[in-house]
C-alpha cells in the first residue's frame, strides 16, 4: 500500500485559494504534477464536487497515487504525462458532472501530438470539462529527492539520473560525459545561478577523459574540489546549484514551464483558479511574468472605452510571491524556498 511520503507545502493557503472557484458539483480540478497527491487529497476533502485529473511525468507518482487516491473512487483520473499536454489532454476527457465507468489505455480525440503516456479513471459524459482549478507543484518532489536509485540527491551515492520521467532516453549521465565545456558552463550558469560554472565544467571535462562519471557522489566531489575553498565553507552543499541545473537540463523544466503555463491558463473557465508553487528564482520569474501579463490592462492610456481585446483575463489573488512561516519551515525545512503566486481568470480570451 502506499503511503504519503511528505507534507505538501503550504497545503492550507492552496486550499483556500482554490476551493472557492471549486464548491459547484462537477468543477474539475487539474494537478498538473500530482505526486503523492497531498494537496488534491486536501482539495477532495474540502470539496466534496469535485473532480480531479492528476497528470504527472513520473509513473511512480501515478502508481503511488492510485492507490493513494483510490478511496476517492470515480471522482479522479490520472494521466502519465508532461503538463505541457494539459490543453490536449482536458479537450480528450470529456466530462460533465458525476462520472462513472473507468476507461484505461492510450488517450484519444481531439487532440494534436501524442499523449505521452496512459489515461486511467473513470469518465462520461458530452463535452470537455469545465476547468475551474490549476495547480503546478513545480521542481523535485521528496519522494523523489528520498529515493537514491533516481539520481536526485547529491548527499547519497546513486547512478547520475535525475530523469522526472524515466521513460525517457537522456539522463544527467548523457550530459555530464557528453556537453562540451562550454555548453555545460552554460547550463550550469543559467539553470543553476553557479558563478564557478566554468571552473567546474573544466574539471567536469578534466575527470571524464579519465574514466566517465557516472555516480552522484563522485561528480559532488568534483564540484567541491573545483570552487575555491573559501566559498565551500559556506552556503550549504557546493554541488546544490550544480545539480538543480542539471536536473533542469535533463527534463527541460524551463522551456515545459514556459510553454504549458499560457497553453494551461487558456483551459481555465471564467472564474476558475491557478494557484503555482515555485522552488527557485528561474521558475518563479516566468510564472509572475505571465500572471502580471495576463492581467494587466493592455489598454492605450487615454482609451475612452476599453476593447474587450484590451482588457484583462485575470486578475492576481496574491501580493507578490507567498512565503510559508517559519514554523512550517520548521516542520518542512524543503519548504522554505517555496514561493507561492495565484489568479483568478475574470474575462475569457478575445
Amino acid at each position: 500500500m502506499a503511503e504519503p511520503q511528505h507534507v505538501p507545502v503550504l497545503a492550507g493557503r492552496v486550499t483556500a485559494l482554490l476551493a472557492p472557484a471549486l464548491v459547484g458539483p462537477g468543477a474539475v480540478l487539474v494537478d498538473a504534477t500530482l505526486g503523492r497527491a497531498g494537496h488534491a487529497r486536501a482539495l477532495l476533502d474540502a470539496c466534496p464536487g469535485l473532480l480531479l485529473i492528476g497528470i504527472d511525468a513520473d509513473l511512480a507518482a501515478i502508481e503511488a497515487a492510485r492507490e493513494l487516491l483510490a478511496p476517492y473512487g470515480d471522482r479522479v483520473t490520472l494521466v502519465h504525462a508532461r503538463y505541457d499536454e494539459i490543453p490536449a489532454i482536458v479537450a480528450a476527457l470529456p466530462i460533465s458532472g458525476p462520472i462513472s465507468g473507468p476507461i484505461s489505455g492510450p488517450i484519444s480525440g481531439p487532440i494534436s501530438g501524442p499523449i505521452s503516456g496512459p489515461i486511467s479513471g473513470p469518465i462520461s459524459g458530452p463535452g470537455p470539462p469545465r476547468v475551474m482549478g490549476l495547480l503546478f507543484d513545480l521542481g523535485v518532489s521528496s519522494p523523489q529527492l528520498d529515493d537514491p536509485a533516481r539520481g536526485f540527491a547529491y548527499a547519497q551515492d546513486a547512478p547520475l539520473d535525475m530523469r522526472m520521467d524515466r521513460t525517457k532516453d537522456r539522463t544527467a549521465a548523457d550530459i555530464v560525459n557528453g556537453y562540451p565545456a562550454a555548453e555545460l558552463a552554460r547550463v550550469l550558469r543559467d539553470y543553476g545561478e553557479e558563478r564557478f560554472a566554468r571552473r567546474i565544467a573544466d574539471a567536469v571535462v578534466r575527470e571524464r577523459s579519465r574514466a566517465p562519471i557516472t555516480s552522484t557522489l563522485r561528480l559532488s566531489a568534483i564540484v567541491k574540489d573545483a570552487i575555491p575553498a573559501a566559498t565551500r565553507r559556506t552556503g550549504g552543499n557546493p554541488a546544490k546549484r550544480t545539480f538543480q541545473a542539471l536536473r533542469i537540463e535533463v527534463n527541460d523544466e524551463l522551456g515545459t514551464l514556459r510553454r504549458a503555463l499560457p497553453d494551461a491558463l487558456g483551459v481555465l473557465a471564467v472564474g476558475g483558479r491557478v494557484v503555482v508553487l515555485a522552488y527557485h528564482s528561474l521558475e518563479d520569474r516566468i510564472v509572475k511574468r505571465e500572471l502580471v501579463r495576463l492581467s494587466a490592462d493592455p489598454a492605450p492610456p487615454g482609451l475612452p472605452v476599453p476593447a474587450r481585446a484590451a482588457t484583462a483575463q485575470f486578475r492576481l489573488l496574491t501580493r507578490g510571491a507567498e512565503r510559508p512561516d517559519s514554523e512550517e519551515v520548521a516542520g518542512n525545512p524543503r519548504a522554505a524556498s517555496a514561493r507561492l503566486r495565484a489568479a483568478e481568470r475574470i474575462r475569457e480570451a478575445a
